[in-house]
């Protein structure tokens, strides 16, 4: 098996989206800045348990825990918003809500990885990555 993806991201959104369909409570991920930067936001929105980064050679592992034993996973549908041939850009202005402010979107800034929420609030706008409830 390859470590390298075309795209990394979605690769993630896959592996963690497969994981909650099996009731998995927890995965490993090859890890990157990007992949940690998205699973950090998630986590810190209550939608993944946690996550730790195992330092490794010739690359880390990211081990996610989706959500506790005995518990079902707070991710619904979680999907991908800009791709590889079609990125999707926005304005603070114009940044989507998702299912009437129930669900959330990861927007990469030029100030780092943060949801629509806080975006709109620094009047921040960039690429939309990832879309989650």
């Amino acid at each position: 098996m390859s470590l390298q993806s075309t795209d990394q991201i979605a690769d993630l959104l896959t592996r963690i989206r497969n994981a909650v369909m099996v009731g998995k409570n927890e995965i490993l991920v090859p890890t990157s800045k990007l992949k940690a930067g998205v699973v950090e936001v998630l986590a810190k929105n209550g939608y993944v348990a946690s996550f730790d980064i195992i330092e490794g050679e010739p690359r880390g592992m990211l081990h996610i825990v989706i959500n506790e034993p005995g518990m079902t996973a707070k991710i619904n549908e979680i999907s991908k918003v800009s791709k590889p041939g079609r990125r999707v850009y926005s304005s603070a202005d114009d940044l989507p809500t998702i299912k009437s402010g129930r669900g959330m979107v990861i927007v990469s800034t030029s100030k780092g990885l943060m949801t629509g929420r806080e975006a709109k609030k620094n009047r921040l706008g960039g690429e939309v990555l990832v879309k989650v409830w």
